[in-house]
């Protein structure tokens, strides 16, 4: 099958070209992505002179770009990633969420539709299904209680796209899936930005109490989940993707100082996020069944793969810490 993966350059989209082709044989990934800040290209460098690989610079809100892949490289599926993800950056301008998370979905399912598509899987989030009190998980059935524009934002595109299964026949499946962590990711959420500060001597901006949980999922786990949901999994269905390592974001941070060799008197506390959920936890138990997925990545072990990583990558964090992102890192976090 041939696949269009959009925001492939980004850190989980481009996890997924390298498993894909890695594991493959005989797969082909053309990617779409349109180089935003999370986008970059070096997470791509083992595999760009791939002969089964191709990338395209463009918006998934351009249709008549994505039609004309779709005919020219005879794609059967589209797996698609591209999001803008973070909720921070949601709060302090929400316009761009709604363009590319609702209306860049609908073109690609209005151009999959047109093209008889045989195989769509749309990646969500478990921040669609809100804050969470303990001891409850949501199962796929669970209400949306979508908190942040971001999670909204998804949640629409969730419903947008389960509709064309009804309305028009898609063959799409939904997934959603907890806090994602490994190498390449950009050094905005929680794990590599604390890691990335650690490695620095820099402080480690904590939001409120730290007291936030958080399900933590190795980014490659994930990647499997969606691939058996891409070959397995059924039109009109929901699967959960979890790491079964739910952890308030105070404890993580202290794993990283103590694997990092850092002081906790690193550690800062800021003003909370507005709206900042509590506690997000899902249950993959329906995924395990149905197809058979379970992780197999521990947390301890991939947090400190993830933290060699970026111990052996400097030069990489050093290049996405852009002008782009400093601006957004003093707006964010300087007056609080």
């Amino acid at each position: 099958m041939n696949l269009l993966v959009t925001g492939g350059a980004g850190f989980i989209g481009s996890a997924f070209v390298r498993l894909a082709l890695a594991t493959q044989p005989g797969a082909r990934v053309v990617n779409l992505d349109n180089l935003t800040y999370a986008g970059n290209l070096e997470n791509l460098v083992s595999i760009a002179s791939h002969p089964d690989y191709r990338f395209v610079r463009g918006d998934i809100g351009d249709q008549p770009l994505v039609e004309s892949l779709i005919a020219e490289e005879k794609i059967g599926a589209i797996v698609h990633f591209a999001a803008e993800s973070h909720v921070d950056r949601s709060i302090l301008s929400s316009k761009p969420f709604v363009e590319t998370n609702v209306l860049g979905t609908l073109s690609l399912l209005d151009a999959a539709r047109k093209a008889k598509l045989e195989r769509f899987v749309h990646v969500s989030t478990d921040e669609v299904y809100g804050d969470i009190g303990a001891p409850a998980e949501a199962d796929e059935s669970f209400p949306l209680r979508a908190s942040s524009p971001y999670s909204a934002s998804k949640a629409g595109a969730d419903l947008l796209a389960l509709s064309y299964v009804r309305t028009f026949g898609l063959n799409l499946s939904v997934t959603r899936a907890s806090n994602n962590y490994g190498p390449f990711q950009f050094p905005e959420k929680l794990i590599p930005l604390m890691v990335s500060n650690a490695l620095d001597d820099k402080p480690l901006p904590i939001y409120g109490d730290g007291q936030q949980v958080r399900d933590w999922l190795y980014v490659d786990d994930h990647c499997r989940g969606i691939w058996a949901v891409l070959k397995r999994g059924g039109p009109g269905e929901v699967y959960n993707i979890g790491g079964n390592c739910s952890l308030p974001n105070l404890e993580v941070v202290r794993r990283i100082l103590a694997l990092t060799g850092r002081p906790e008197s690193l550690m800062t506390t800021v003003a909370d996020r507005p709206g900042h959920d509590r506690r997000y936890a899902l249950t993959s138990e329906k995924l395990e069944r149905a197809l058979g997925w379970a992780p197999q990545m521990d947390f301890e072990t991939g947090l400190r793969l993830t933290i060699d990583w970026y111990r052996a990558n400097t030069d990489w964090v050093q290049r996405v810490k852009s002008g782009a992102y400093r601006d957004y890192y003093e707006q964010n976090y300087g007056g609080r």
